[in-house]
């Protein structure tokens, strides 16, 4: 007879151990540049801190939480390609995470919603959104990364309605949705290449995603796909007479490049080796954002380098090298 998993008090400090893991510190940077970009983009000539920090914050944080509850949904693959989380490992109840993760949803959805009340929609649809993905990851082998990319493109949408006044309206900006095309792809990718890492999990337990389906080449050309576009919408935003956003675009290009053309010729498909894609894929995304958010705000320049900065640090010091 199996004992039962002994979890982690929901006030210990082992389950705030746990569900910073789950969070993926180093990958909060993602939401907060994607956020960070909407926000650039909001028509007012300078940004109040306070209203700064109040917007960023829940942004820069939505990633983690987001990320925390789609694991509760998804411990059946997880616990085979990625043994060392707190899930996998039995050591906290999926229940007390998952009310935890969508405490802070809501939280943030607050915080943005009295910035904006117009806000209330893109965090709604944000965490349905959210509750379902692992829904459709699981049966349709084209929805995953196109599904959660669709999330993640409300995120610029909220960082752009939390500093402008105003409702529907602000939607007909059409370098908004140029932005939104950007995370959209630029997120597409990482959540697709991504999926290389998780092939024999994956297949294990029933999930059909692209690469199980298709497999490993196929996948690296949807990929080329997703980076074209990319490339194409950060590159409409920021032009060339930008030097130091046209660099930062540059870099990006060469980055996401580099990591699609390591993926095509990998002589071993195999999971371990997906990893430098995969790190490319979330380089060149933060990149083609800041880009963009220099490009709108040259006057945040030191704080985009210290971002940047910190995200390397926090990669560097991520638990398990394998993962992203």
């Amino acid at each position: 007879m199996k004992s039962k998993p002994t979890y982690y008090p929901i006030n210990s400090i082992g389950f705030i151990k746990s569900l910073i893991i789950h969070m993926r510190p180093y990958l909060l940077f993602v939401s907060g540049v994607v956020g960070l970009t909407g926000m650039a983009m909001a028509p007012v000539k300078e940004v109040n801190l306070l209203y700064f920090l109040l917007a960023f914050t829940p942004l820069f944080f939505g990633y983690g939480f987001g990320q925390a509850l789609t694991d509760c949904f998804q411990t059946d693959t997880d616990s085979i390609s990625a043994p060392y989380r707190p899930l996998s490992q039995k050591i906290v109840s999926p229940f007390n995470l998952g009310l935890v993760s969508a405490l802070g949803l809501i939280l943030i959805a607050l915080i943005l919603t009295i910035m904006n009340p117009y806000n209330i929609i893109w965090t709604a649809l944000s965490i349905v959104g959210l509750s379902t993905y692992t829904y459709f990851k699981r049966q349709f082998w084209f929805a995953g990364p196109p599904y959660n990319s669709l999330i993640v493109m409300l995120v610029p949408i909220m960082g752009y309605y939390a500093l402008t006044k105003g409702g529907l309206a602000l939607l007909s900006d059409s370098n908004l949705w140029l932005i939104c095309g950007l995370s959209f792809f630029s997120y597409a990718n990482f959540v697709l290449i991504g999926y290389l890492k998780d092939i024999s999990a994956d297949r294990k337990t029933g999930y059909k995603t692209f690469p199980v389906v298709f497999g490993w080449i196929p996948t690296i050309w949807i990929g080329n796909i997703n980076l074209l576009f990319a490339t194409t919408f950060c590159f409409i935003l920021v032009g060339w007479n930008d030097p130091i956003s046209f660099s930062i675009f540059l870099i990006a290009t060469i980055i996401g490049i580099t990591g699609q053309v390591k993926g095509h010729f990998t002589q071993e498909k195999i999971e371990s080796n997906s990893s430098f894609s995969i790190t490319c894929t979330v380089r060149s995304l933060l990149l083609w954002h800041l880009a963009v958010i220099l490009h709108l705000r040259p006057e945040w320049l030191v704080f985009g380098i210290v971002f940047y900065a910190l995200f390397e640090l926090t990669l560097l010091l991520r638990p398990q090298k394998n993962q992203i």
